[in-house]
């Protein structure tokens, strides 16, 4: 039933769903009081306040138009993209040594794996959604021609690792609250948050190049603006320190457009069995 409305949606023109996602962006910040305390909350605690309104609207956006990214015709879905600055993949992947491509949750980030799998394989990490009846459905959707998925485990890391020695791209979005064990306490906008180290890791293992990607949302449907750029942190020193530069590459990225981020994500909640930040592990 769920994919089926998905494929009707994905039939209507993207400005009209992000219209409808617009509206219902409002609706939830208005009727549920711990999304709209955590999404307000999270956005303040970042110094973006002001953009309260936007976030609001583009947090609906974002829901409504993956009928449209995972359903509708690849060809269709392709149109509605631009590119800043892709040849810094492909110079990335003529040093042959593979490359670590860091998605944050902003914008459409979803688009951006696609866009990449249009030019060259790409492989990125998934973690399968709680409720079994998605999973169909988003994995259908992702996995599709030149895209692979790789689950969020040790055999998922183990086929990243041999992407980058076979000298291809992966994907990995940083922001993701890792499971005990897989991450440090790192800064986030100011705040600690268990950040992963897996990055960090594959790209030292392959001493592969690292590139930030995000899709900006174009305003009234017009599409997404895919911008590459270099990573210029540092990945020496602690797996905190990696961590945390990684994180400061996010800050970055979102500073371009901080309505569009995800801040109703609970970055900084302590997964289960994970020491408080400052206390011995």
């Amino acid at each position: 039933m769920l994919v089926l409305l998905f494929r009707l949606l994905s039939f209507l023109p993207l400005r009209l769903l992000h219209g409808l996602g617009a509206a219902l962006g409002w609706s939830a910040y208005l009727l549920s009081p711990s999304y709209r305390r955590r999404l307000r909350g999270n956005l303040e605690g970042a110094g973006y306040g002001a953009v309260l309104p936007q976030a609001i609207a583009e947090a609906g956006k974002a829901l409504f138009e993956l009928p449209f990214l995972w359903c509708a015709r690849p060809e269709r879905v392709a149109a509605c993209a631009i590119e800043d600055n892709f040849e810094l993949v492909e110079q990335a992947l003529a040093q042959g040594r593979g490359l670590v491509v860091l998605t944050p949750h902003l914008g459409c980030f979803e688009i951006t794996a696609q866009q990449i799998a249009l030019r060259t394989r790409l492989t990125v990490m998934y973690r399968p959604p709680r409720q079994a009846a998605l999973r169909p459905l988003i994995e259908g959707a992702r996995a599709r021609a030149n895209l692979h998925l790789a689950p969020a485990n040790l055999a998922g890391v183990r086929i990243l690792a041999r992407c980058l020695k076979r000298g291809e791209p992966i994907g990995v979005l940083p922001d993701q609250v890792p499971q005990q064990g897989d991450g440090v306490w790192a800064p986030f906008f100011g705040r600690p948050a268990y950040s992963m180290t897996l990055p960090a890791k594959l790209a030292q293992m392959g001493h592969s190049p690292v590139l930030l990607v995000y899709a900006e949302r174009l305003p009234k449907g017009r599409g997404f603006r895919l911008r590459f750029s270099p990573f210029t942190g540092s990945l020496d020193g602690t797996a905190a320190d990696q961590a945390g530069a990684i994180n400061a590459a996010m800050e970055q990225l979102i500073k371009e457009c901080p309505a569009q981020y995800n801040w109703s994500y609970n970055r900084y909640k302590q997964p289960p069995g994970v020491p408080a930040p400052g206390m011995p592990s």
